[in-house]
């Protein structure tokens, strides 16, 4: 009779332990994920700028695209294809463009940040190899939470600004 009352009370408590387990598991399940920077921004149109043989620097171009509902920013950038990367803008100083680096770029909630020529940019400074037209350059973002997202940017031939 004994024995009969522990093999229920175990058979109860196996049985409790499963449930509670599948609970768990739904619980889980229905958890939302959470969301990076890197999940909610995206990248169109990247593109690096090819120069002759021999330039020492170039620059990429890209628009940022915030789908969420959060202000984020790019806090840094890298590449295989340059010794140093930063984050640049041009600014006018007493009629003189003159190019600066940033701290960041910023990509407001719901909205776009366009990284062109005579704009924000990423600047490759110190090429570590040829930029050949019909290439692509991987270019590494990182953003303030520490996400990262990596895209293969066409290299291509980009005209001046006509003035």
């Amino acid at each position: 009779m004994k024995r009969l009352l522990h093999t229920a009370a175990l058979g109860i408590l196996l049985s409790m332990t499963v449930a509670c387990q599948a609970d768990a598991d739904k619980s889980a399940a229905a958890a939302p994920a959470t969301s990076t920077a890197a999940d909610s921004v995206t990248v169109e149109a990247p593109f690096v700028r090819a120069i002759p043989p021999g330039q020492p620097n170039s620059a990429s171009f890209m628009t940022l695209v915030n789908t969420s509902d959060s202000d984020h920013s790019v806090k840094s950038a890298a590449s295989p294809v340059a010794a140093t990367v930063e984050l640049h803008t041009h600014t006018n100083n007493n009629g003189v463009m003159e190019m600066r680096q940033v701290p960041q770029i910023d990509v407001p909630a719901k909205g776009r940040t366009e990284l062109k020529p005579g704009g924000l940019h990423v600047m490759l400074i110190g090429l570590q190899q040829e930029l050949k037209v019909g290439e692509t350059a991987a270019i590494t973002l990182t953003f303030e939470d520490g996400s990262t997202t990596t895209v293969n940017a066409p290299i291509q031939e980009v005209m001046p600004a006509k003035h």
